[in-house]
């Protein structure tokens, strides 16, 4: 008699284990999608290039960054959120404008996840940021930084040129860093498709599981 009692509870947790099970899988398959390249496959869809190999957030002390006012800030606090990254000089051209302009639209298009992404604009220069900028784009996390240390991170340690060069060729693109503070996808600045380039984030945080 007590042997079939045990027998009936352990088939009564059989439905339980196959729950969880399909629960599971879903998540660990995407992420594994997302973070394994050989797995993802061959007809990807995304808009974005991806960043190979990834390169890691670095920290204060690799990077040091400052607000507008000058106070330090430490670019690994963003950690959880992903994270919408421009650089320019302060004077910020049309090219500039432009750029902000796509992160920013791109960020308010998310709906329910807006609050997943935050905004970068790497400022590589001293100049004075025209007041018309900060009113169009508040809400951009606003941070200067030396050019040639940022672009170890952005370009990889392997770009050799001067700071002129670096600044040029880092102002041609848009990135994308994950929650987990990874480098891992490049678009073409102000040359974007914005529509795709709002869909490919879209695309991100419908599949991650993280941020």
């Amino acid at each position: 008699m007590k042997g079939d009692v045990l027998a009936t509870k352990k088939r009564s947790l059989a439905p339980l284990y196959l729950i969880l099970l399909s629960c599971i899988i879903p998540v660990v398959a995407a992420v594994l999608l997302y973070y394994v390249p050989g797995l993802r496959p061959a007809g990807a869809t995304n808009y974005g290039s991806f960043v190979t190999p990834q390169r890691t957030m670095p920290s204060a002390a690799e990077l040091p960054l400052s607000s507008l006012d000058g106070s330090p800030f430490d670019l690994e606090s963003l950690k959880g959120r992903w994270v919408l990254v421009s650089t320019d000089g302060g004077a910020c051209p049309d090219s500039c404008a432009t750029k902000l302009h796509y992160t920013r639209n791109a960020h308010a298009s998310q709906g329910k996840n807006v609050e997943r992404l935050v905004r970068v604009w790497f400022v590589t220069d001293n100049e004075t940021i025209p007041q018309k900028v900060l009113d169009a784009y508040k809400g951009t996390l606003m941070l200067r930084a030396d050019p040639v240390v940022l672009s170890a991170f952005l370009l990889g340690p392997d770009v050799r040129v001067d700071v002129a060069g670096l600044e040029q060729e880092m102002d041609k693109y848009l990135w994308i860093i994950d929650p987990l503070g990874n480098l891992i996808m490049y678009y073409p600045g102000q040359e974007t498709d914005p529509v795709r380039f709002r869909n490919d984030i879209a695309k991100l945080l419908h599949v991650s599981v993280i941020g």
